[in-house]
């Protein structure tokens, strides 16, 4: 499986969107700081993550989520709405 997320920075609240196929490596590896986009603004949490079939899905709805990238935008809008349409496979942490 592939997976498009969205992380969030507890000491500035910033948020990082991102795809892997190893979630688990990828979360802890922004919070060891292996990540040059993220280090020096951990910890992070995860808010978000869809499940894919490819790495081509997951790329492409993180675009789409980039193309979004204000976090107000998304929560008034609920990112729930944006992805509802698109596929009913998701899952909301925050």
């Amino acid at each position: 499986m592939h997976y498009t997320y969205i992380i969030e920075s507890i000491k500035t609240g910033r948020w990082y969107y991102g795809y892997t196929s190893d979630l688990s490596r990828r979360l802890e590896g922004h919070n060891k700081g292996l990540n040059v986009s993220t280090r020096n603004r951990g910890p992070w949490k995860l808010i978000f993550i869809r499940e894919f079939e490819s790495t081509t899905e997951a790329i492409a709805f993180e675009q789409v989520l980039k193309r979004y990238r204000n976090k107000e935008f998304l929560k008034k809008r609920s990112i729930v709405l944006l992805i509802e349409p698109i596929n009913q496979n998701f899952q909301v942490l925050c």
